[in-house]
């Protein structure tokens, strides 16, 4: 069997399975996540580059419906694959440079809506369009709408040597994220991920039923690896390193 190889700045789950990269199997923390809990509601924060989009996007493919991209992996025969509007927000992605936040986001939500489900928005502000999307995927697909936002503070973070501009984004996305509340009776399952605690960002004030899964033991290995992932996963490897720096595996791993 030809050798996986290395994901190195891949985050994308369809891309590490198309390219036959590795991946640490995370759909039984996922599955147990989707049945488990109640709520449905959740909020995360980890570091940057700790895995964070690609649990995003992961979530994406179950929520699409791709059964066959986990063939092979703990999910695929346990989840039905049911396929619901997904609407799937990254604000890596949403680029500022001369406009400001509210009309970045509006540009980000009208092309998405367009590119993606082929539907024309008519509000013509940056959360109301969010909400408008809500609606118009819940009367197309009859189905409960997920909602998947990746780094929702960024536009915060990025800004904090500026204060004055971080506060003004801070109230803009106040605005734009009320709408997970007002709408929480059409959305199936939401995710937000950043690497700032919510709870101590008045963004978040009136989001009193999201779930954080940011310290729950049961969820603490959703990203990043553990000992026993990187032994399993990447074994040839370190079997191919630890002869090249003349030295065993074991001690390969004490120094990893």
């Amino acid at each position: 069997m030809k050798r996986k190889s290395l994901s190195i700045g891949i985050q994308t789950f369809s891309q590490l399975v198309d390219g036959n990269y590795v991946y640490a199997d995370k759909t039984e923390l996922i599955y147990k996540l989707l049945t488990q809990q109640k709520e449905g509601f959740y909020f995360l924060s980890r570091p940057r580059r700790f895995g964070k989009t690609l649990l995003i996007t992961t979530l994406f493919e179950i929520f699409k419906g791709n059964r066959e991209l986990f063939k092979g992996y703990f999910i695929y025969d346990k989840w039905g694959f049911d396929e619901y509007p997904v609407i799937h927000i990254d604000f890596n992605k949403i680029v500022m440079k001369n406009i400001e936040l509210s009309g970045a986001i509006f540009d980000y939500i009208k092309d998405y809506s367009e590119k993606k489900y082929g539907i024309s928005l008519e509000k013509t502000n940056y959360s109301s369009v969010f909400s408008e999307l809500i609606e118009k995927l819940k009367e197309r697909y009859k189905k409960d709408v997920v909602v998947l936002i990746d780094e929702y503070d960024k536009a915060i973070v990025n800004y904090l040597e500026e204060m004055e501009l971080a506060k003004e984004h801070r109230d803009i996305l106040k605005s734009f994220y009320s709408n997970l509340k007002a709408y929480s009776g059409d959305i199936k399952f939401c995710l937000l991920t950043g690497v700032s605690k919510f709870s101590k960002v008045s963004v978040f004030s009136d989001l009193n039923h999201l779930k954080d899964l940011t310290l729950m033991d049961q969820y603490s290995t959703i990203c990043g690896y553990t000992k026993e992932e990187i032994e399993i996963n990447y074994s040839d490897y370190l079997d191919d390193f630890a002869k090249s720096e003349n030295i065993t595996k074991e001690e390969l791993l004490e120094e990893i």
